[in-house]
């Protein structure tokens, strides 16, 4: 949500008129609100007609608070002394008074330029005891500290066990949950290859609203951490750092050793991540936190292999992989990034100092053997020519018939190349002949399959030249693409180059080049396990949200192919499977998926070889590879609950309700998840998943490691400074490329660093980025804009704290006593309306519309109204006024912070452990506390209308007062439009209340009926459809220049209306979010209504200047 910078003030701190916060009371409006209040019978609650005993005695004070009193008093007398040391002083010099008032105002500006920095603040409370809270009057809790507010109470919750789902669930053990039902979501697992992101951050706070909002409205709950071990990613790191510390490959080390430094490397990281996680308030079960490679995860991957192994779900075969030459490891296709290219590109490879040619189309020409002729191909990659058994053209070509069956003879390897007619060569296409290279391109595999060619390797893992490419062995794969060119132009076979649009795949974890290679490897079976995960979600069991990410991954998995399990990894689950040599029969084939069996352990393996291969002399070796990370992963929903066992948590709280992710990872994990839990359990792993937008910089670019944009949350709860971020980029192992262009954002983005905001306002500020619809454009000042909220919060809650004092006593329920005035009964409307608001909007999963229920709820209605006219009853009404006022101000405070809780925990548990509680209630902390709901008796609409005649009324004449600068003795009128407006106007109490709301600037108020003459020569102001608010300008303004600054507003302002207008075409209906619809539409309301005003204003203009 937009927030502007006007809006921030504390309570009873003036603002500027955006937000247009009421002015102090004058002492002639107090009286007119308190004497109205006595004299009417249906609202303000009258001296005598409500509250307690007036002739109770006073509460007998102990010698601690006396002691504390006299502290105080000798406090306010020393301030007093000093105060008219000042005076004293002011009036000696009052010779000189200008020079004086100019001299105290630098001194003013001077003292605030060196305001006491606060000494670094460390927390009393021991770790995991209750919070000790201290006076609001201490100099580190003044005003909202983040760090001050935010510590000690994580320890606290987690020691209590709040966030178990035993906790409010009493027979648990016993198999019970709530009646309300369950609530269950496991985290996303974050990688352990470093620290979190802003995007774990958002998923973290998304995540957490969920389960807090559901734990208040009493379901058992669970929030399950925990981290993924991701093996590519991990191992990759852990190997650079090894080298750059030690100039140590892993194979130096060897498997056992390199795992266990990877796993210490693991345990560092981890508590970086659980310390993020505890900071940015996640209500976590950490008894329950899971590891994939714990020992539970570790056996349900090995459980699930082998099962589906059984099946024959799981298969080896030696097919095509994409391999990264600089990982060397074979990756899904998932892993891999198509680059497009339009035509001849340099690119940048890892492993080379120069540039690598792509999007070239080369000409080359085979010798025919035994005839004098030659054969044209054409092809992207050179250098695969080395590896081409064939040439293949479409047996229609007229061109080539007479060649079908003859032989091309290899330039540079001794080797023949049969030509063959197949009918997937399209003969318009190039030259219509097409060099087919079996082993190393999709296509010509399932080609040299058909016609039984020769597949040969010409590359090594690494990427260089093999045995079988003759004298370019040893060279690197792109340093033969140019050598190979330059030997066929050397034997005049080289024909021509010319641009070619491409798709260059790209390995996303190295960035390397992929290449094609045939390896033998496990295999999973896709189709079957995917139809029925589509049709879960098109029966309605499964909801996927928004709707965009359904069409997503319904596309996915209707066009899926099988899965490629092996990585070549020593970080991971080792894969379960034994190839089977038999003595007598020499060496193994290890591409031969009979010779191997799987087993759960290696004694089960052997059983099943000895059933398999009776009477024979049988050694077993185990497969070296690891499994995909995903694999394991895709078993997260029910393997931290303790599957494959028959445990507590399986049948208590599986399945879970939903997965929050982001969209990107639809295939990778979210699909794979509903497919193994289909398939192992017989049930969805979760009800619903939403997906969330991704969060790009402030340029728009995606966040990520290797760019150096990536913002540490803990950065933004701390804060820090530029410097502080630009050293940080290089501890990391950003390319030095990519090093200056991330310190240059970084100035940009950042030019004073980040500022402190605390946990609680990224938490908000990144909720209400959720819209539903595209990705999030991240800016810190949107976030520090919410710590400004926190800050009006805290002070409000402190300001009702003192109102209240401390002997009040709330009423044992929240209830209504039939007394309330009309201000009482709005504010308890308005929190009736924005309970059943909020509770609808989180339900829908309306996130970003939903913190907007809180903050207007809390900032407008609360703080810049309530509080506001509960000032004059508070400093001189009677006793049962105060009471009334103070019983509605306890329950609409109570109320705001529960409702805001999911959202800034916090921040509201540390202010509502401040309240008093309400008779018989030993609720111990507001993470258990009863979130508000819809209230019929609370909901007023009649009140509501009245109420906010008036307030609407007062905003007009404070924007009319400051559009035309009018600092005093401005003479106001409202017309009511209709008699209901009108009889509302005339109340007793509306004239007061007005006068106090419209502040001082206004010095007159007339309220006219609807068949009186509007007045004139007065600037206009529209309230809806109920009045109209004039300001008498005659004599205090320039005709001519008013006149021209209204037309130009005007035109402006009917600009816009039409601009938003036509940007709310049908399209825009059909695609845009809620949250974002709501907030244009809203925008027009407001430029159509100043529109209106501009209008008026500039008739009555042109009025006076004729006149």
């Amino acid at each position: 949500m937009a927030l502007n910078a006007s809006s921030h003030n504390i309570t009873g701190e003036k603002t500027g008129p955006t937000s247009a916060a009421p002015p102090s009371l004058g002492s002639d409006s107090k009286k007119d609100i308190l004497a109205a209040a006595s004299a009417e019978g249906t609202g303000q609650s009258a001296p005598g007609q409500d509250g307690g005993d007036q002739n109770a005695g006073a509460k007998v004070k102990s010698a601690k608070e006396l002691e504390k009193e006299r502290k105080k008093a000798e406090k306010d007398a020393k301030f007093k002394a000093k105060k008219a040391a000042q005076a004293a002083q002011a009036a000696a010099s009052k010779d000189n008074a200008g020079a004086g008032a100019a001299k105290e105002k630098k001194e003013k500006k001077e003292k605030k330029k060196e305001k006491e920095v606060l000494p670094e603040y460390v927390e009393e409370t021991p770790k995991g005891e209750k919070k000790i809270l201290k006076s609001l009057d201490d100099r580190e809790r003044t005003a909202y500290v983040p760090k001050v507010v935010e510590s000690a109470w994580s320890d606290w919750w987690e020691k209590e066990g709040f966030f178990k789902p035993e906790w409010n669930t009493p027979g648990f053990e016993e198999g019970k949950t709530n009646e309300k039902g369950t609530f269950v979501i496991p985290i996303p697992p974050p990688n352990v290859t470093g620290k979190l992101h802003c995007g774990h951050a958002l998923a973290t706070a998304l995540q957490d609203v969920m389960v807090r909002w559901h734990r208040q409205k009493g379901y058992t709950t669970l929030f399950l951490p925990g981290c993924d071990h991701a093996g590519i990613s991990t191992q990759s790191v852990v190997e650079k750092m090894l080298w750059r510390r030690e100039k140590k490959t892993r194979h130096d080390m060897g498997r056992a050793a390199f795992v266990e430094r990877t796993m210490h490397w693991k345990d560092e990281y981890h508590d970086s991540i659980v310390t993020v996680l505890k900071r940015m308030g996640g209500s976590f079960d950490w008894t329950r936190e899971a590891f994939t490679m714990d020992k539970n995860l570790s056996a349900a991957v090995t459980e699930t292999f082998v099962r589906l192994h059984e099946e024959g779900l799981i298969y080896r075969s030696n097919r095509l992989v994409n391999w990264c030459t600089q990982l060397n490891t074979a990756l899904s296709n998932l892993e891999v990034q198509n680059k497009e290219l339009t035509g001849r590109t340099l690119l940048d490879v890892p492993g080379y100092e120069r540039k690598v040619e792509f999007g070239v189309l080369t000409h080359f020409r085979y010798p025919i053997d035994g005839t004098e002729e030659f054969i044209e191909v054409a092809t992207t990659r050179p250098e695969t020519m080395l590896g081409d058994t064939a040439i293949a053209v479409n047996p229609k070509d007229e061109r080539y018939k007479h060649l079908v069956g003859k032989s091309a003879k290899h330039p540079f390897v001794d080797r023949l190349l049969p030509i063959i007619a197949d009918d997937y060569v399209e003969a318009d296409f190039g030259t219509g002949a097409v060099k087919i290279t079996p082993a190393h391109d999709p296509n010509d595999f399932a080609m040299g399959q058909r016609h039984n060619l020769e597949f040969i390797n010409i590359l090594t893992d690494d990427g260089k030249f093999n045995q079988n490419t003759g004298k370019f062995e040893g060279q690197k794969r792109f340093d033969v693409r140019y050598s190979v060119v330059d030997e066929l132009t050397k034997v005049g076979l080289f024909v021509k180059k010319e641009d070619n649009p491409m798709k260059v795949p790209l390995c996303e974890k190295s960035k390397d080049v992929i290449e094609p290679i045939m390896k033998p490897q496990w295999w999973m079976k896709m189709e079957g396990m995917a139809r029925k995960a589509v049709e879960v979600v098109e029966s309605g069991e499964l909801k996927i949200r928004p709707e965009n990410s359904e069409k997503i991954y319904k596309h996915w998995l209707n066009n899926i192919n099988d899965w490629c399990l092996s990585r070549q990894l020593w970080w991971g689950h080792q894969i379960p499977a034994y190839v089977v040599s038999i003595e007598e029969e020499g060496p193994v084939d290890e591409t031969d998926n009979e010779r191997w069996v799987t087993g759960r352990t290696e004694e089960e393996a052997r059983k099943k070889a000895e059933a398999k291969f009776p009477g024979k002399n049988l050694s077993l070796k185990r497969d070296e590879d690891v499994l995909d990370t995903w694999f394991s992963s895709g078993l997260w929903p029910f393997s931290t609950l303790g599957w494959p066992n028959d445990t507590l948590d399986m049948r208590n709280l599986f399945p879970t309700s939903v997965l929050e992710t982001g969209w990107d990872i639809l295939f990778f994990w979210v699909a794979r998840m509903v497919m193994f839990s289909l398939h192992l359990t017989g049930k969805i792993p979760f009800h619903e998943v939403y997906c969330h937008s991704l969060i790009r910089d402030s340029d728009g670019r995606k966040m990520s490691k290797s760019l150096g944009n990536v913002i540490d949350p803990i950065d933004i709860m701390q804060g820090i400074a530029l410097q502080e971020l630009n050293d940080k980029l290089k501890l990391g192992n950003l390319d030095p490329k990519e090093l200056k262009n991330a310190e240059k954002y970084q100035k940009t983005a950042f030019p004073q660093g980040i500022p402190e905001c605390g946990a609680d306002a990224l938490r908000m500020a990144l909720v209400g980025y959720t819209t539903g619809g595209g990705d999030i454009a991240f800016d810190v000042a949107v976030i520090h804009g919410y710590r400004r909220f926190c800050n009006k919060i805290y002070q409000a809650t402190k300001y009702v704290l003192g109102r209240l004092g401390s002997d009040f006593k709330p009423r044992s329920s929240i209830t209504k006593s039939g007394k309330e005035s009309l201000p009482e009964r709005w504010i308890l409307h308005k929190l009736s309306i924005a309970s059943k608001k909020i509770n609808e909007h989180l339900e829908k999963r309306e996130f970003s519309l939903s913190t907007q229920v809180a903050y207007k709820y809390f900032y407008e209605f609360l703080c810049d109204t309530y509080i506001e006219n509960s000032k004059a009853i508070f400093d001189e009404g009677s006793a049962e006024e105060k009471e009334s006022a103070a019983q509605t101000l306890y329950t609409a405070i109570e109320g705001g912070l529960l409702m805001i809780h999911p959202f800034m925990p916090f921040l509201t548990e540390e202010l509502w452990q401040r309240l008093p509680r309400r008779e018989g209630d030993a609720t111990p902390s507001i993470t258990v506390a009863a979130y508000p709901e819809y209230r019929e008796d609370f909901d007023d609409a009649k009140a509501a209308d009245e109420y906010e005649l008036l307030v609407g009324c007062a905003a007009a004449l404070r924007s009319l007062t400051s559009e035309y600068a009018i600092k005093d003795s401005g003479s106001t009128t409202i017309q009511a439009l209709t008699d209901t407006a009108h009889a509302v106007l005339t109340t007793p109490a509306s004239l007061p209340s007005l006068r106090s709301l419209a502040g001082k600037t206004v010095s007159s108020i007339t309220i006219l009926s609807p068949s009186d003459p509007a007045p004139a020569g007065c600037a206009v102001f529209t309230i809806g459809s109920s009045a109209t608010a004039f300001l008498d300008l005659k004599g205090r303004i320039d005709i001519d220049k008013e006149i021209a600054k209204a037309k130009e507003r005007l035109k402006r302002n009917n600009e816009l209306v039409q601009k938003l207008r036509k940007l709310m075409d049908e399209e825009w209906e059909n695609k845009v979010s809620e949250a974002v619809k709501e907030g244009e539409r809203e925008r027009l309301r407001a430029a159509e209504v100043e529109g209106r005003n501009w209008e008026g204003s500039l008739g009555q203009f042109e009025r006076m200047r004729i006149e």
